[in-house]
């Protein structure tokens, strides 16, 4: 009987110990749940910024578009006269010294060309409808070209105008190389923010913490082109227009967020 009392005894304090373990391992994970669930629904707060930035640049490139387009009987014939105005063009870019590289082909092609007629009449009977007729073939190609001094764009588009050329179309000035441009705009534009956010945050009686997000928009170029000048020969041949740059305004805007203390 003693012997299975003790045994008794021995089995109630190892229960009430385990009992006394599980409930340590549970009130301390309920613990640690309960404040990670607290941080992590703790959002911070935040406060958001923006900025502007602008860089003016004078154009250094000018891109022109034309096209050739000619009719002709067969394929070959209508080729042939776009092949000769081309070279004409050709001709006339190489003497104003525009360099191979910067005149490209967009675009080339032919397709048929037809005539609706209508139906003979004959011997007093008339034919309820006419048909298309084919009566030839249009070739075309189109080229763009990269004028790098800008001073000659007049004097280039008057004399492919006199080529035989059709559809000339520009200039279109640019910059070639903006990457520059654009991260001097980006820095202006994010300097432009962060005085905003001092003033701020010193007038709202805050602390500015660390960046949480940083976007940004723009980098479009825009010309601004100065008022159109043409000047004209005493006896002759007119002179080329004087074709106005302006200038092209690199822009950035940004937006930054920070934490606020």
């Amino acid at each position: 009987m003693e012997i299975l009392s003790e045994q008794k005894v021995s089995l109630y304090r190892g229960l009430k110990i385990a009992l006394v373990v599980f409930l340590a391992v549970w009130v301390a994970n309920t613990l640690f749940e309960g404040r990670g669930y607290r941080y992590e629904n703790k959002l911070p707060n935040t406060i958001s910024f923006s900025g502007h930035g602008e860089v003016m640049a004078v154009p250094d490139i000018a891109n022109i578009y034309f096209t050739i387009t000619k009719d002709d009987k067969t394929v070959k014939d209508a080729q042939a006269g776009v092949a000769v105005i081309e070279k004409k063009a050709l001709d006339l870019l190489k003497a104003k010294g525009v360099a191979d590289k910067d005149i490209k082909t967009a675009n080339a092609s032919f397709y048929p060309k037809y005539e609706y007629r209508q139906a003979v009449c004959l011997q007093g009977y008339c034919p309820p409808s006419g048909k298309q007729v084919l009566v030839g073939y249009t070739a075309s190609e189109s080229i763009t070209v990269k004028i790098r001094n800008t001073d000659s764009v007049g004097d280039i588009m008057q004399g492919l105008g006199i080529t035989g050329v059709s559809d000339l179309n520009g200039p279109n000035f640019a910059i070639d190389k903006e990457d520059a441009l654009k991260a001097q705009a980006r820095k202006l534009a994010i300097d432009d923010a962060k005085i905003k956010a001092k003033v701020l945050a010193k007038d709202l009686g805050v602390r500015l913490g660390k960046i949480t997000s940083f976007s940004e928009n723009g980098n479009y170029p825009i010309m601004y082109a100065k008022s159109a000048m043409m000047d004209s020969a005493v006896g002759g041949a007119p002179a080329p227009a004087v074709i106005p740059k302006g200038e092209n305004t690199i822009s950035s805007d940004v937006t930054i967020t920070y934490e606020i203390r």
